[in-house]
């Protein structure tokens, strides 16, 4: 479920809490957590945190031993999470990963993650670049609004398969291409190549506006998302479409808010969300 904003504010959290303490130790306990970089992870040991960044749904941890620089990047996933020691978990058994460290204002980092669809990856910078490059498109919190409008009108296809695309637009998932299509009065069967481009820019300031209120909010918390401190996020109060299936649509336009079946569920109101003929 974490999407960008819950992938977001675990980086915030992880600057607070951790930048700059030592990770003394690395348990790992099943190796098939670690997608690739398993024979390296004995160089993490004693290997200072110099930063943390976020990429798509995706969280890497710089780390710097001797002068040189590798990454711990952890895919989030459907289920993924990075928890401090005193968060508690459901099902502590799929606690896969723990890292102890020193100096910081936490003492461990836990990867937590159920389902094992997402994993960890241990890396060198060429490893990390090629890990970008294969695994995610445009950043929508920090693409240029011109370079947003000529990706869309480059591209073909349905509007909402194309935001949740992580090789095109890296970060949104189901929960906030529903929010963000709503707010911005797109069905998300449009037809991208027949946007205009003040169509295309309404939608770059709705997804804006959106993903900065969701991390503002602390994310959303729906079935597993956590924040590494325990803390639960609370734009799932404003969501307006998400999981409204039978509720009038907030518009106050009379229709009632439907599910509609694809790859993934939409959430729309027929009356608000039109979908072909829009300016």
């Amino acid at each position: 479920m974490p999407e960008l904003p819950e992938a977001e504010v675990v980086a915030q959290q992880l600057r607070t809490h951790l930048l700059g303490a030592q990770l003394n130790d690395c348990w790992v306990g099943r190796a098939d957590i670690v997608r690739e970089g398993l024979p390296t992870l004995s160089w993490y040991g004693g290997a200072r945190l110099e930063g943390v960044e976020r990429y798509g749904k995706s969280v890497a941890l710089e780390f710097q031993n001797e002068g040189e620089h590798r990454y711990v990047v952890a895919e989030l996933g459907m289920t993924g999470l990075l928890l401090f020691r005193a968060t508690e978990t459901k099902h502590p058994q799929h606690v896969h990963v723990r890292m102890s460290f020193t100096g910081g204002r936490e003492s461990e980092l836990r990867y937590w993650n159920p389902r094992r669809f997402g994993r960890l990856s241990l890396l060198d910078r060429a490893g990390l670049d090629r890990y970008r490059t294969r695994r995610f498109g445009i950043d929508p919190l920090t693409v240029p609004c011109d370079e947003f409008v000529h990706l869309m009108q480059a591209r073909r296809g349905r509007l909402k398969p194309l935001l949740m695309h992580q090789q095109v637009i890296a970060g949104i998932g189901n929960i906030y291409s529903n929010e963000i299509l709503f707010r911005a009065r797109l069905h998300p069967n449009r037809a991208v190549n027949r946007l205009r481009g003040a169509t295309i820019i309404k939608l770059y300031d709705t997804m804006q506006a959106v993903l900065r209120e969701a991390i503002s909010c602390g994310g959303s918390s729906v079935k597993d998302f956590f924040a590494p401190d325990g803390t639960e996020g609370r734009y799932k109060s404003r969501h307006l479409v998400y999981g409204k299936e039978g509720q009038p649509c907030p518009n106050r336009c009379g229709r009632l808010i439907r599910r509609l079946q694809s790859e993934r569920s939409s959430f729309v109101c027929l009356a608000c969300q039109k979908k072909e003929g829009d300016p």
